[in-house]
């Protein structure tokens, strides 16, 4: 077991001390190497990616969460898709029972998204998806019931997605069944992103679809981020995990949204750490 803990990649390693310190608050380097099961040296390297792009503040013998992070700041892709994972595969196979055969999907670049499309392939239902995620486009690409477009745009620097023009125009003139979309923070009742690319192309979607559902994993629920994508009000259901605080959840209920609360399948170190 301890072998092939070693061999995990570095994305995963780097969520494992993510989450490892967004439970525990600070951790010293011996303490991280044990729970990512690999060396100190690994561990170091690790910490100065993160704290390079601004995830942590080293210390004295370890490093400790930034928070709360910058309203700009940005994940790198790899990482943010194994952060929450257990919860976000959970929002992704509810967001899945929405769909019905023939129906058009807008989707966003977010990584909860990805696992709503990863469980809707099991389903095999034809549908029509409209996305500006080279990610998701790819991979639904080899199901063969599926219709998939893009819109165009300029491809982030890092980031795999498409925003801007001509996408923007392009979604804005589709009438899609539903949006599923992600969010970069919820506060209160607002729905914020840390790019004024990327919101701007999930409110040409939001506007596109019949229904909108937004999928957003409890961690979330935080302080707003850089810029504004819409008001929950113009969303008409929410998934997240039974992770967050039910009173984050009131100003959403009083807003008459929807709310499906989802409970991940956590493996049981991650179950004992989450109680921890």
């Amino acid at each position: 077991m301890p072998a092939k803990r070693v061999e995990m990649v570095p994305a995963k390693r780097r969520a494992l001390i993510l989450e490892h310190l967004r439970i525990n608050g600070a951790a010293s380097i011996q303490e991280l190497a044990d729970t990512i099961g690999g060396s100190q040296s690994t561990v170091r390297r690790d910490l100065e990616h993160l704290v390079e792009r601004g995830y942590l503040e080293r210390t004295h013998g370890g490093a400790h969460l930034l928070q709360p992070m910058r309203a700009t700041f940005e994940r790198e892709n790899s990482v943010n898709a194994q952060l929450q994972r257990a919860e976000k595969v959970a929002i992704g196979r509810e967001a899945a029972r929405r769909l019905s055969a023939r129906d058009s999907v807008m989707m966003d670049a977010s990584s909860t998204v990805m696992e709503a499309v990863r469980a809707a392939a099991d389903r095999d239902l034809p549908l029509t998806i409209v996305t500006n995620s080279l990610e998701i486009a790819d991979f639904a690409a080899d199901v063969k019931s599926w219709r998939v477009i893009l819109p165009g745009g300029t491809i982030r620097p890092g980031y795999r997605h498409f925003a801007g023009e001509p996408g923007e125009s392009f979604i804005r003139s589709l009438h899609a069944d539903l949006c599923l979309a992600g969010a970069s923070a919820i506060t209160g009742t607002l729905i914020t992103d840390v790019s004024l690319e990327i919101a701007a192309i999930k409110r040409a979607m939001i506007a596109s679809a019949r229904r909108t559902i937004l999928l957003a994993d409890s961690s979330k629920f935080a302080a707003p981020n850089f810029c504004t994508t819409c008001e929950v009000a113009e969303v008409d259901e929410l998934i997240t995990d039974d992770g967050v605080a039910e009173e984050l959840l009131t100003p959403i209920r009083l807003a008459e949204r929807k709310v499906t609360l989802v409970a991940p399948q956590r493996s049981r170190a991650a179950a004992q750490d989450a109680r921890a």
